[in-house]
C-alpha cells in the first residue's frame, strides 16, 4: 500500500474506532494515527490468533485496522483510568 492508502485505511479505522467507543475522537491528524497504529496492532493480533481479513482487499483492511484501533482505544482508556486513580 502507498503512503495515501495507509492515510485514508487510518482515519477510516480512527474515526469509526472513536464513533464506536463513545468518544468524539483526536481529531483528524489523531484519528489517523489511531488508525495506522491500529492496524499495526491488529495485524500482529490477526496474525498471533490465526485469522484472516473476512474481506479483501482495502475493505479487509480498514476492517483489521478498525479492531486494533479499537483495541488501542480500550487500553489508552484502561491506562488513563488508571493514572486518574489516587
Amino acid at each position: 500500500m502507498d503512503v495515501l492508502t495507509w492515510i485514508i485505511v487510518g482515519l477510516v479505522a480512527g474515526l469509526l474506532a472513536s464513533l464506536v467507543m463513545g468518544g468524539i475522537g483526536f481529531g483528524i491528524l489523531g484519528d489517523i494515527i489511531v488508525g495506522i497504529l491500529g492496524a499495526l496492532v491488529g495485524g500482529w493480533l490477526f496474525a498471533e490468533m490465526g485469522w484472516g481479513a473476512p474481506f479483501s482487499g482495502i475493505a479487509g483492511a480498514i476492517f483489521v485496522a478498525f479492531i486494533g484501533a479499537v483495541v488501542l482505544l480500550v487500553i489508552i482508556r484502561l491506562l488513563r483510568g488508571a493514572r486518574r486513580a489516587p
